[in-house]
């Protein structure tokens, strides 16, 4: 997965950004191609405007890209307002941008701009359709402000260990600033936590149960171990800067920081006894409604909760199928699918990595060599290779538990900052050897990294285009990239492996059940585990988490399935138009060109590709 709940970021600022920031970033202010028309200029200035007003009210936008320099410095020692002010003011501006935008005649555009004006006006309509629930805040669809897998106490840590780059004494005084700024945002979080209980929005107990334990584990701890204190100490010092980093970070995080969590966890904690177990979002004023809202905005589709259940049923049955026979190739012939997949940890020999630290430093340095192999075969299928690394990293312990099991970060777009993907080693039981090469195909090599890297590095695309992103076509494009994994013969000594991918996709499918049945067919949290458990095989500690977080974040979990349903469809069907005209290379440059694109923008495009070949 993607670690982008906003999947509208921005990335340049008018008046802030240098020069050479400028140069790196690509123009902020575009202008239209040649040839275009005044329909072209006006879209222009209408993403320009959505670019200008984003950026400069987003300081850690800034720094994920790498653009917090020179004269935006200043925002490097600056966190994100997280008060309702600013959501609601927020707001205002999308939906003024939206008006400027449906005020352009789409029809005077080049094919391109098109592209463009579809991609941006369902963003900004999706959005804007999500403005009107009276919780969650309206910016994407999770109706808890605080949850397991939402606040600050859970992003920012690892944000300023990850992304906050310490060079000189200044970055580091600007890392000091933001720490002391944290305290204010877990209380503005607290503030419209408490709003969303009045709107009838409390998680549910095992929510609550989740979130309160991670935030206990940062509350219980010795402070000095924290990594809000450690990470500006360690990183000073491999600089040579002086001073006593890690004393002043300490008096910020015990003064300020922890109180301010403090009071969260209490907030939320005092919920607890009337908090009821229902996981679905069918319980919440206009909950049907919000799962409505879920799922367009993650699968970029108008498909209901019973079509989404449905398509589930279906491919777990037509994977299952293809796992048997695979599984019955190797031995493995009594009991269902998910039993003889669980038993492959067990009955195979050197299945599991020790659950040790030195044991999980192995494991992350076989995936770096995995990666190695992958991305020498890839010149052979993509003509565009990404200029950015991608490095594989350790979920941070301090939020390991709850944390999904894999994610991508992405890199800065100065080229100074490499993309990442996270793997939770919270248990090595989690991750048989079997189960661990896919994750790399989906999280890095020809996975996210590829997708987000290429998107960002294509000069030829306005800013916005750069940054912006749709769930369906990311996720969609990180299955098919495990699909393409072993259509190239990365499986081709390793059995076991190719029914890890098969498992793998069986486990996006369980997805299509459990997240409609959860919102949609009001099924408890434990009919949800029980089904994936029984199906898949897994853990239940490790699906328990996936379940939570459905929970969560209504219809995410849907779009990986959808939008690799889709990828794979175009594909085919292209490959059936052109014959021996089609060319692999060309499908996934156009496709991945054409950056975050909702499902129906990316059959257009590549339509648009086809034609261009028969002529």
């Amino acid at each position: 997965m993607i670690d982008r709940r906003r999947l509208l970021v921005a990335a340049s600022a008018l008046a802030a950004l240098s020069e050479p920031a400028r140069a790196l970033a690509g123009p902020v202010r575009q202008t239209a191609a040649p040839g275009g028309s005044a329909a072209d200029a006006a879209l222009t200035a209408a993403m320009d405007g959505i670019v200008r007003d984003m950026i400069m009210t987003s300081p850690q936008t800034l720094t994920m890209l790498g653009l917090d320099k020179g004269p935006a410095a200043p925002m490097k020692a600056r966190l994100d307002d997280q008060s309702q002010a600013k959501i609601d003011a927020d707001k205002v501006k999308m939906r003024a941008s939206m008006a400027e935008l449906s005020a352009i005649d789409r029809n005077a555009l080049t094919t391109q701009s098109r592209v463009y004006f579809d991609s941006v006006k369902f963003f900004g309509e999706t959005v804007a359709s999500g403005s009107d629930f009276p919780y969650g805040g309206g910016q994407y669809p999770s109706p808890y402000t605080i949850s397991q897998l939402g606040g600050a106490y859970q992003s920012v840590p690892d944000f300023l260990d990850s992304q906050h780059s310490i060079e000189t004494a200044e970055d580091a005084e600007a890392y000091l600033l933001r720490l002391s700024a944290l305290g204010k945002v877990y209380d503005q979080e607290t503030e419209r936590m408490r709003a969303d209980f009045g709107a009838g929005a409390v998680p549910p107990d095992f929510v609550i149960d989740r979130t309160t334990g991670q935030m206990d584990r940062t509350l219980d701890a010795d402070p000095t171990g924290l990594t809000l204190v450690t990470s500006v100490a360690r990183r000073a010092e491999a600089k040579g800067l002086a001073g006593d980093w890690s004393a002043r970070a300490l008096a910020i995080v015990s003064g300020e920081v922890l109180p301010a969590l403090r009071r969260q966890r209490e907030a939320l904690a005092a919920q607890r006894p009337a908090a009821v177990h229902d996981a679905g979002v069918w319980r919440l004023p206009q909950g049907e409604a919000y799962y409505d809202f879920g799922l367009r905005f993650y699968t970029t589709t108008s498909m209901t909760g019973q079509e989404i259940h449905q398509m589930g049923l279906e491919q777990v049955a037509e994977l299952s199928a293809r796992a048997d026979v695979l599984l019955k190739a190797q031995g493995l012939t009594q009991g269902t699918v998910g039993a003889r997949i669980a038993s492959i940890a067990d009955q195979v020999p050197g299945q599991l990595y020790p659950n040790t630290d030195e044991a999980k430093a192995a494991l992350l340095n076989d995936l770096n060599a995995q990666m190695e192999r992958v991305m020498a075969r890839m010149p052979e299928y993509f003509g565009r290779l990404p200029k950015s690394g991608c490095d594989i990293r350790r979920v941070p312990k301090d939020i390991e538990a709850g944390a999904p099991g894999g994610y991508y970060q992405s890199p800065s777009l100065d080229g100074s900052r490499p993309g990442a993907y996270y793997i939770n080693l919270r248990d090595t039981a989690e991750w048989p050897k079997f189960t661990l090469p896919t994750l790399t195909y989906h999280e890095a090599v020809p996975g996210h990294h590829f997708q987000i890297a290429l998107q960002q590095e294509n000069a030829s695309a306005p800013m916005l285009m750069k940054i912006l992103g749709f769930s369906a076509y990311s996720e969609g494009w990180g299955l098919y990239s495990e699909q393409l994994a072993d259509e190239i013969g990365m499986y081709d000594d390793d059995p076991w492996g190719r029914i890890g991918s098969i498992q793998s996709l069986m486990f996006r499918a369980t997805r299509l059940v459990v997240d409609s049945g959860l919102h949609y067919k009001r099924w408890s949290r434990e009919e949800g585990i029980r089904y994936m458990v029984d199906t898949l095989g897994d853990q239940e500690s490790s699906i328990a988490t996936e379940v939570e977080r459905y929970a969560v974040w209504p219809g995410q979990a849907s779009s990986y399935k959808v939008g690799h349903s889709t990828w794979v469809r175009l594909r085919e069907a292209a490959r059936a138009k052109l014959g021996p005209r089609f060319d692999i290379k060309g499908f996934h440059d156009v496709g991945l060109a054409a950056g975050g694109v909702p499902l129906t923008v990316l059959e257009e495009v590549i339509d648009g590709w086809v034609a261009s070949r028969q002529a």
